[in-house]
């Protein structure tokens, strides 16, 4: 389905309005995108040990 003129002009709005969340949603985005489709073994260790210290960071 095609997206109107208007349709455009909302999305360009709230990503304007937005960018932080924008910002987030797509780096999250590329993040799991990388680790479904192209992250190696020692790729995906490495990634372990840093969501382990971003977890401890959380917590305290």
């Amino acid at each position: 389905m095609a997206l109107t003129e208007l349709q455009h002009k909302a999305i360009n709005r709230y990503r304007s309005k937005n960018k932080a969340q924008v910002q987030y949603i797509n780096r999250r985005s590329v993040a799991k995108n990388f680790i479904l489709k192209d992250a190696t073994q020692e790729d995906l260790e490495m990634l372990s040990n840093c969501i382990k210290k971003r977890q401890q960071e959380l917590d305290n």
